[in-house]
């Protein structure tokens, strides 16, 4: 049995562990807003770390890299079998891409951990450049719509199964899809740990929470 599988039966009172891929992104910005909400937080970048957290963020950055990172360091198997059990995972921007089971625009070896069943196109908002800020409401999240940051940012094309649809940018027929959730999964294409509001957040510790019991 794993150590975060004895960590699921101990007592109610037990904080969560919750990992950040330390591979490459935005990792002290997600570990900084997990202390803010009161779980016990670890970046992970070995395969004995993946098995010792409760759930993990995966982090935007470059999902490219991220790929050959989670192979190189030997956490890719581990991750994808940990999913696979029922982990529970929040994917921002590169992490919503590895998250997904169908990649739009990948390269050749790309390999994502898959689990949510969504088709994600890369850099679908644009370049760098075409960085942006966007009001957007997000279904079960309460206190009015979050600020959302995109940065090289991709979106939803599609999903399927059991995923909901927890926010969009633009309506009617223009409108993209930015965040998502199935089962245990979370996924947003913008960065929530970049903007101080911890609500996403606190809906992903809730979601482990949940998860643990």
């Amino acid at each position: 049995m794993t150590v975060a599988a004895e960590r699921s039966r101990e007592a109610p009172g037990v904080q969560p562990v919750i990992g950040v891929l330390a591979l490459q992104g935005d990792v002290r910005e997600h570990l900084a807003a997990l202390a803010e909400c009161g779980v016990i937080a670890r970046p992970v970048r070995r395969p004995g770390e993946v098995a010792q957290v409760d759930a993990l963020i995966i982090p935007g950055g470059e999902s490219t890299t991220m790929s050959k990172l989670a192979l190189a360091f030997d956490v890719y198997e581990p991750i994808r079998d940990r999913l696979r059990d029922g982990m529970p995972a929040f994917g921002t921007c590169a992490g919503m891409i590895m998250l997904a089971d169908d990649v739009l625009d990948g390269r050749p070896d790309q390999r994502s951990f898959g689990g949510l069943a969504i088709q994600v196109r890369r850099n679908a908002f644009g370049r760098q450049v075409d960085s942006f800020e966007r009001q957007v409401e997000i279904a079960g999240v309460e206190g009015g719509p979050v600020t959302a940051v995109f940065i090289r940012a991709p979106w939803v094309e599609k999903v399927t199964g059991e995923v909901e649809v927890l926010g969009q940018v633009g309506d009617g027929p223009e409108a993209r899809i930015v965040a998502v959730r199935q089962g245990n999964l979370l996924a947003t294409s913008f960065h929530p740990e970049l903007t101080g509001d911890l609500r996403l957040h606190r809906l992903f510790v809730d979601m482990v929470r949940a998860a643990r019991s």
